[in-house]
């Protein structure tokens, strides 16, 4: 390697280990209830507000990369596996997993998201764009289903909402409530039903 590859190769790696410490930030932000402001956020991450703007540009870029982390951290790459599924109810099971999976990762700082994104536009748009995508990835599940309800689209994305799983964990046990992963049963057992699987 010469010596420029190796200087640049330097360079990307420190680039990555400071966006890296500022999506850190900005979830521990979120996670302490204080405001996602571009300057709180680098204050946590002990670098110049200009650096967190070089690196995402504006507020909307650091929320888009705090829900690429969360996807990533959270295995939604997976999610391709189950939309392979040959049965459509193990695909839809394999659905309900991996969300309980996602939903898992940092609950506290995504109940901090999605109450922000019913305050703040901007929170709001991010959150519906990703909430659009699991809708859509409903839609296509349950259009698989034999003799599928006309709402079962809608019914699959309110079952596989953080709300949902969040309600269940919280039910869960008598001692602070039990993982959002650990409601996976519970929300398939529901879709199962709600979809129609017990008709068969």
């Amino acid at each position: 390697m010469s010596p420029r590859s190796y200087r640049m190769g330097q360079r990307q790696a420190e680039v990555d280990e400071t966006r890296a410490r500022i999506v850190a930030a900005a979830r521990a932000q979120l996670t302490a209830g204080g405001a996602l402001s571009l300057d709180a956020v680098a204050r946590r991450a002990d670098v110049a507000r200009a650096t967190v703007y070089y690196q995402f540009g504006n507020r909307t870029g650091l929320l888009e990369a705090v829900c690429d982390a969360l996807a990533a951290e959270g295995g939604m790459a997976r999610l391709a596996g189950a939309f392979g599924q040959d049965d459509p109810w193990a695909a839809v099971d394999g659905f309900v997993e991996v969300m309980a999976g996602f939903w898992s990762v940092d609950p506290d700082c995504t109940r901090r998201l999605r109450a922000l994104g019913a305050l703040d536009e901007e929170v709001g748009r991010v959150i519906s764009e990703r909430d659009a995508r699991r809708r859509h990835g409903a839609e296509v599940l349950t259009s698989r289903l034999p003799k599928a309800p006309e709402d079962a689209a809608a019914l699959l994305y309110v079952l596989t909402s953080f709300e949902t799983f969040d309600a269940l964990a919280a039910e869960g046990e008598e001692e602070g409530g039990r993982s959002l992963e650990a409601a996976a049963p519970a929300v398939s057992r529901l879709a199962r039903a709600a979809l129609g699987a017990l008709a068969h």
